[in-house]
């Protein structure tokens, strides 16, 4: 892996939208015993579904560490014409979308990576286990296995489901999640905007108030608010006013109803209805 001295936005690389073409879908095996009960055994035929699904339009990259990486490759078998590339690289749990690389291009279709630090989800003030080397060097070791030059914005604290792009200069965001106490105290908003801006060459941030009621990430915006395509959002939304859920998300639509986007857009917000009843754990 080469690691770069210089910065993306500088060099001509942007982030693009969630919803442009791509190579693949970086995937992680489950395995830790505190996410997942019963030796995850459910959760890997979950997973084993869903990257086939995948893998009908995309490459599959599952990421294995060395003690289940023959057990996701017996899984993984059995789908005929979509293949899977089963990876041995470690890890403290299954969440690709937050601990892989962030990845740029610029306009002559280089792709370059970057690496946040990355804390589980608050570090010492609330993170979700105590132990993340392993989450946290994930970025870069994936850069260096498949040979991507990666930008390293370390120490500054960022998951990829935190942020989500519309690939023309947009950022969505949530002040609950990225104000959070546990990820970049030390910098004010202004600051942490400035650090957006540097490596995703992005040119204005649309920050939103709350994510979805509950969510252990401090409210990523991934769950909340996602662009389908440039100027146009789905926003996660009910209509019951006594749910938790319905303040939240009508903070959002009050911000995006009066925004614009970089380009000068007013932003076509889309509500995607939430189950009507909580999804809980069984006995």
């Amino acid at each position: 892996m080469k690691k770069l001295h210089t910065l993306p936005a500088a060099d001509g690389f942007r982030m693009p939208g969630e919803f442009e073409p791509h190579r693949g879908c970086i995937m992680i095996w489950p395995k830790r015993p505190g996410s997942w009960n019963y030796g995850a055994k459910k959760a890997r035929e979950a997973f084993k579904r869903v990257a086939w699904a995948i893998a009908e339009s995309e490459e599959v990259f599952m990421l294995a560490e060395a003690d289940v990486e023959e057990n996701a490759r017996e899984m993984l078998t059995g789908n005929p014409g979509h293949e899977i590339h089963v990876i041995r690289m470690e890890s403290d749990d299954a969440w690709a979308r937050d601990v892989a690389p962030t990845f740029v291009k610029d306009g002559a279709g280089r792709v370059r990576a970057v690496n946040w630090s990355f804390n589980a989800w608050g570090g010492s003030v609330d993170g979700l286990y105590a132990s993340w080397a392993l989450d946290d060097a994930f970025a870069k070791a994936f850069a260096a296995k498949y040979g991507y030059a990666c930008y390293d914005a370390a120490p500054f604290v960022l998951e990829g489901g935190s942020i989500h792009s519309d690939g023309e200069g947009t950022l969505l965001v949530t002040e609950a999640c990225l104000l959070s106490a546990g990820r970049n105290p030390g910098l004010t908003r202004e600051e942490i905007e400035e650090k957006l801006r540097t490596y995703l060459g992005i040119k204005k941030v649309l920050w939103l108030p709350r994510g979805i009621y509950q969510d252990e990430t401090n409210e990523h915006v991934d769950n909340i608010c996602a662009f389908v395509r440039p100027g146009e959002v789905v926003l996660a939304w009910t209509d019951d006013e006594t749910d938790p859920q319905y303040a939240m998300s009508k903070s959002c639509l009050e911000i995006l109803e009066r925004e614009t986007d970089a380009m000068g857009r007013k932003i076509k917000v889309h509500k995607l209805p939430i189950p009507k009843t909580p999804i809980c754990v069984t006995e």
